[in-house]
């Protein structure tokens, strides 16, 4: 698992520089989101328009593309393919970025990006709200603080030995403006995290507050590896005994679908797939594949959050699908939403026999169910290597599985992306001669289907 360390503090107390020391001393990937935030606040300015805006700022976000990336040892901020390093580092895009900040659209913008980044490396991040808001399960949280007047004169320095102009009171008027917007705002505030550890700066040097850090990041690094080996041996564990918990629960098919939701699924399916078709250039193949009754598994790949709502419209019944614990803790709107499609939570790598349960349930109920067997979305669109639940829940409620591979260009999902989805030949455990749980035969009935979605993908 990647070691996050989330370093939050208030403007001017040197996070940007002490994180970049750290991450060298640490060998970690440093993310500055500030750096982030000033590109979106520069792209706004340099196109003459109101920072303070929201509507306009909004409007713009898609024509953002902001990327981080290490040039001759340095990270750089590029802003559509150009370098703008130098240029977002002023007094006057520090208040812009404070304004634009604070708009719920454009922290959900750049969100997911800082997210990604994290769960795949061991990374130190630093901003206003990223042990309370980005990173709240980060490892290491630090509060990095130093009074005003300190602050105000590095600032100061700073700004001096690169010819700027400013005096030192409109910098620290800058400072005490920017401390009361970030303390104040109604969108992630900048607050210190209960759990994180304060480090006042005020009279250290830069090296001493690095330092510091690195040790609480190789404390945290020792800690992680050691209940990493405990996990793996509580997961063998735990497979092993749910091997031997699964016993084959065959299902009934013919279960009929309350008729109060039938009948809405059949008036909402044909609305929203209208919509689908014209939002999107969507395309089906295979739709002979897709079985006219419930109670099957469709196993697809897992390009974007429509993954779910492009299976479900060939389909005559709702779907059930799993999704995420984390998606459930989310704004109550889109939770309520998942929940009316048909999703329910799982809680990845607990080896917990709960979810097997309750999805032999959803398919007894007559309900299709949607596996995703790569267990998170893939970017570049390569199908990954495939857990073995989708296998195990086959072959304990011994039903068809329809493998499905879902294809389009790009990371994103946008308007007018082409958009093809397949459903390929039904997959029936049994004539594999898939009649157990045992190891070998979850691998091959796994094996099967994967490969199967990998052929449609591609």
């Amino acid at each position: 698992m990647a070691i996050n360390v989330a370093l939050d503090g208030p403007s001017g107390a040197g996070k940007s520089t002490i994180a970049k020391l750290a991450s060298k001393k640490l060998g970690f990937v440093y993310v500055d989101t500030g750096a982030m935030y000033r590109t979106v606040a520069y792209y706004i300015a340099s196109n003459g328009f109101d920072p303070k805006d929201t509507q306009r700022v909004v409007s713009e976000l898609d024509n953002i593309t902001i990327e981080l990336k290490y040039i001759d040892g340095e990270q750089a901020v590029l802003l559509n393919g150009e370098n703008v390093s130098d240029r977002i580092r002023t007094p006057e895009i520090s208040m812009a970025a404070s304004s634009v900040s604070a708009i719920p659209q454009v922290r959900e913008f750049l969100l997911e990006t800082q997210r990604s980044i994290a769960r795949e490396n061991n990374i130190i991040m630093d901003g206003r709200d990223i042990g309370t808001v980005v990173l709240p399960n980060a490892q290491v949280k630090i509060f990095l603080t130093a009074s005003a007047e300190i602050r105000a004169q590095r600032r100061f320095k700073e700004l001096s030995e690169k010819g700027d102009p400013s005096t030192y009171e409109q910098v620290l008027a800058d400072i005490n403006e920017r401390d009361y917007n970030d303390t104040h705002r109604e969108t992630a505030p900048l607050k210190k995290a209960p759990d994180a550890v304060e480090i006042d700066s005020s009279f250290m040097t830069i090296e001493q507050v690095a330092e510091r850090i690195a040790e609480l990041a190789e404390k945290a690094v020792s800690e992680n590896a050691s209940a990493s080996e405990a996990a793996k041996k509580k997961s063998a564990a735990a497979e092993k005994k749910q091997r031997t918990l699964m016993p084959i629960n065959p299902i009934k098919k013919g279960k009929r679908i309350n008729p109060m939701r039938q009948g809405f699924y059949n008036l909402a399916r044909p609305f929203v797939r209208f919509i689908f078709t014209h939002w999107f250039e969507l395309t089906y193949e295979g739709v002979e594949n897709v079985p006219r009754d419930g109670g099957n598994i469709f196993a697809s790949n897992h390009r974007s959050y429509g993954d779910p709502v492009f299976i479900a419209l060939m389909t005559r019944v709702p779907i059930s699908y799993m999704a995420k614990e984390e998606l459930f803790k989310q704004n109550i709107f889109f939770t309520l939403l998942i929940k009316a499609w048909g999703a329910f939570p799982v809680v990845r790598g607990t080896g917990d026999t709960a979810v097997i349960d309750t999805s032999v349930e959803k398919l007894n109920s007559g309900r299709n169910l949607v596996i995703f067997p790569e267990g998170t979305r893939s970017k570049d669109g390569r199908v990954g290597k495939g857990k073995t639940g989708v296998a195990l829940i086959a072959a304990v409620a011994q039903t068809t599985v329809v493998p499905v591979g879902i294809s389009f260009e790009g990371e994103k999902l946008c308007r007018r992306k082409r958009v093809v989805v397949r459903y390929g030949k039904p997959i029936i455990p049994a004539e594999l001669g898939v009649t157990d749980t045992s190891t070998k035969n979850l691998k091959l009935l796994k094996k099967s289907i994967m490969d199967s979605i990998t052929s449609l993908v591609n």
